[in-house]
């Protein structure tokens, strides 16, 4: 059985080294037959079994980049939509599948979970932005327990994960946040849709929580 083909893109935005080391590390932990592969070749995403898009920066600066790249967006619309593989976008790479992003003007998303991204206005004003540190995860209050999504099924409050970010994802339907996060009030953490989930923080820094979390992906059938 060959090995299952794992492609992180490069568009020159993104925590690349630390994503890869940390997709390598669970494979070898846990006897994954994975292949890892850091990537700008539309071909390479084309024939991934998995995809990963990291991002750091600003929504505008991150969507120029990844369009820049002759026949990215193509490849992913064909292998994400219409071949269904699993997708993984974290930080600027879960914001790229809203509709639109409003940061250092309006700019138009992959459009792949309707909303758009929007400045972090917490209700204490005490609070810093980028919002850069350690938070919990919380369920929507509508999702019963039993019903949890296969990548969270593990998940519980006692855990913490590293966000860094000044923008959220608004979703224009509430059943695609999977996930919030308290930060002055309840924000966006993991949003999603089919065979596609993104994670507003970043699991690649967020140590063992991080990890189960790549893992539960790696494992995920959609």
């Amino acid at each position: 059985m060959a090995k299952e083909s794992i492609v992180i893109i490069d568009y020159g935005s993104g925590n690349l080294r630390s994503a890869a080391k940390a997709f390598e590390r669970v494979g070898a932990d846990e006897g994954l037959d994975i292949d890892v592969l850091v990537s700008s070749r539309p071909e390479d995403v084309l024939k991934a079994d998995r995809i990963i898009l990291p991002g750091q920066g600003a929504f505008a600066d991150c969507m120029k980049g990844l369009s820049g790249i002759d026949g990215m967006i193509d490849a992913l619309e064909e292998s994400v939509i219409q071949k269904a593989r699993p997708f993984l976008g974290i930080c600027i790479g879960m914001q790229l599948m809203a509709t639109r992003g409003l940061e250092h003007g309006l700019t138009a998303g992959l459009n792949w979970i309707p909303g758009e991204v929007v400045p972090l206005k917490p209700e204490n004003k005490a609070l810093k932005i980028p919002h850069m540190g350690w938070n919990a995860l919380h369920q929507p209050l509508t999702e019963p327990q039993d019903n949890r999504h296969f990548v969270l099924r593990n998940v519980d409050s006692s855990q913490d994960y590293y966000f860094v970010h000044s923008f959220v994802f608004e979703c224009k339907d509430s059943f695609h946040v999977l996930s919030m996060t308290d930060y002055g009030g309840l924000i966006p953490a993991i949003v999603g849709r089919d065979n596609m989930i993104g994670m507003q923080f970043h699991p690649e820094k967020s140590q063992q929580t991080g990890l189960r979390l790549i893992s539960e992906f790696l494992q995920w059938k959609p």
